[in-house]
């Protein structure tokens, strides 16, 4: 040992090491400072508009004290919720389409690719796709224009995880039901997809919580809605939205509501990101 130690070529490489180890520690724990600063000031500034109004009232006009966000919550669940309705099976399916047809097929190469290019697209774009091929031709803003928007956000994530999901089963796995004469469309629904299952709704839901706090899109689908709706086919009131034009205004009342909307969204996303991988840590096996 104290040969190698001595050994000026293990000293660089040691030396190297211990730089790159401090300087990874040193990233870590800036990242985190700020991460922790960001939440603190949320819950600092968010924790006093937690109140049983926040769930029960509508958006306040202008000036006017009190006031919740009952029909901005309302509006994000049944957009949200729909958009999973819509992009989960075809999500899933085309993600079961590229394992196992995909290896040598020139369509699934293409998509493939027009899904990376979706998954790192700004999401202005695809608000800006949905206003004009639906909202300018139907001449008024909907929480379907909404919907659609975010359905188009959350597909290539289930995509792509469902793809690279059905990739790790083993071969041994799937050779094994062929040998019971099982089809391929039985082993790719109930062996293969079944093996991943967890992995499958851990997508889902990364996708819901990638859209849960999406505001750019909506400007230009849904806009916002100052009353309690459950039309669809109109304006409809939203989370991100309503979180971006009280934060922007200049009454504290909106400001606080703001804040409550903001720690609220956080909570959801970070709530779902703990069910993904805590689903996904119970399958995996050790």
């Amino acid at each position: 040992m104290n040969n190698a130690i001595k050994n000026p070529v293990y000293r660089k490489r040691l030396l190297a090491h211990r730089v790159g180890i401090t300087l990874s520690v040193v990233a870590m724990g800036i990242g985190l400072a700020f991460l922790a600063w960001i939440l603190g000031t949320l819950l600092y500034n968010g924790v006093g508009a937690l109140a049983g109004t926040l769930f029960t009232n509508d958006t306040p006009a202008p000036g006017t004290p009190g006031g919740g966000l009952r029909n901005a919550i309302v509006g994000s669940l049944m957009m949200v919720g729909l958009s999973t309705l819509v992009s989960t099976p075809i999500g899933i399916l085309a993600g079961i389409y590229l394992a196992e047809y995909g290896e040598n097929n020139k369509f699934a190469q293409v998509t493939r690719f027009v899904t990376d290019i979706m998954l790192s697209a700004p999401s202005i774009v695809i608000g800006l796709f949905v206003y004009a091929i639906y909202v300018a031709n139907v001449k008024h803003f909907s929480g379907y224009a909404g919907s659609i928007a975010l359905a188009l956000i959350a597909i290539p994530v289930v995509v792509r995880t469902t793809d690279n999901m059905l990739r790790l089963v083993p071969s041994s796995l799937l050779e094994a039901a062929y040998a019971l004469g099982a089809p391929h469309w039985k082993v790719a629904t109930t062996v293969r997809l079944r093996a991943v299952k967890a992995g499958v709704v851990t997508g889902v839901l990364l996708a819901v919580a990638r859209v849960s706090g999406e505001t750019a899109p909506l400007l230009f689908t849904a806009l916002n809605n100052q009353f309690y709706s459950h039309d669809m086919n109109a304006p409809l009131a939203n989370l991100p939205v309503v979180i971006y034009q009280f934060a922007m205004s200049p009454y504290d009342d909106w400001r606080s509501l703001a804040w409550g909307g903001a720690l609220l969204v956080t909570a959801t996303v970070l709530l779902l990101n703990i069910i993904s991988r805590t689903m996904f840590a119970q399958k995996t096996p050790r």
